[in-house]
């Protein structure tokens, strides 16, 4: 007869519990987490180029680089898997974003005109980047920011970023996220805006110390600039409603800064 003694158990061959830094490289880089955090790579190493080459490279380098870039992430997107609903520009939405791009664009010009009017509101208007005889202020607002500024921005920030991270962690972090890079890509750009801005000037002072405020508050504002051009995104789910905002709010501003300099010489 065989032995029925109890046989002492082997010792457990499955895989024990990985640690902390496995489960955070497991999360990062294992299967589709991978694939997102190099697709997330490849956008952020876009938008770094691109804004190197505008603010170091020939004049109106934006203007060509802009759209293509725009073009590219689009495309890179869309090899990721995103739909054209998740980029903000599915067909059954131009028409709620286009109705809230123009109450943008109307809301936002009833302000201008009030702060031009105003005399103690009338110095923030005055900003010698846009010191421009009225047919290039024209040009600058409708031709140069529209393809210079606002595709690339809205397609990369309110587009592929929003989709992207939406698409893996849900809105709110999109909205985060995406708002947190808007305001580091206007660091560059704003490097010298405490020698041109009287308004600047003014509340900040200048030096060294004058600089470091100045770009904080300047990350700061677009940030938060960006959490409400992606909440006009969320909600009416296409591209146009916050590229409407985007647009008023610098095309409107050279409009006026450069009306306000007309009238003043």
């Amino acid at each position: 007869m065989l032995d029925t003694q109890t046989i002492p158990a082997t010792p457990d061959l499955a895989i024990a519990p990985r640690s902390i830094p496995d489960r955070v490289r497991a999360a990062l880089f294992g299967g589709r987490h991978r694939r997102f955090a190099i697709t997330l790579a490849v956008v952020l190493g876009t938008l770094i180029a691109v804004n190197i080459l505008r603010k170091f490279g020939p004049v109106n380098s934006g203007l060509i680089a802009g759209p293509i870039a725009a073009v590219w992430l689009i495309v890179l997107a869309r090899k990721h898997g995103l739909s054209w609903h998740d980029l903000g520009l599915g067909r059954k939405t131009w028409a709620r974003g286009a109705l809230y791009a123009l109450a943008s664009v109307m809301f936002v010009g009833g302000i201008y005109a009030l702060g031009v009017a105003l005399p103690f509101s009338r110095d923030a208007f005055i900003d010698m980047r846009y010191q421009l005889h009225p047919s290039a202020a024209l040009m600058t607002a409708f031709v140069f920011i529209p393809l210079g500024t606002i595709l690339l921005e809205e397609v990369a920030f309110r587009g592929v970023l929003f989709g992207l991270v939406g698409k893996h962690r849900g809105v709110w972090w999109a909205s985060g996220v995406s708002s947190m890079l808007f305001g580091a890509w206007h660091i560059l750009s704003s490097l010298k805006l405490g020698e041109r801005n009287q308004a600047v000037i003014e509340v900040f002072g200048t030096g060294g110390l004058a600089k470091i405020a100045i770009l904080t508050a300047v990350v700061l504002f677009t940030g938060l600039a960006g959490l409400l051009l992606c909440e006009l995104r969320r909600r009416s789910g296409s591209l146009l409603a916050a590229a409407g905002l985007h647009w008023a709010t610098n095309g409107l501003g050279v409009i006026a800064v450069a009306g306000l300099w007309a009238l003043s010489t």
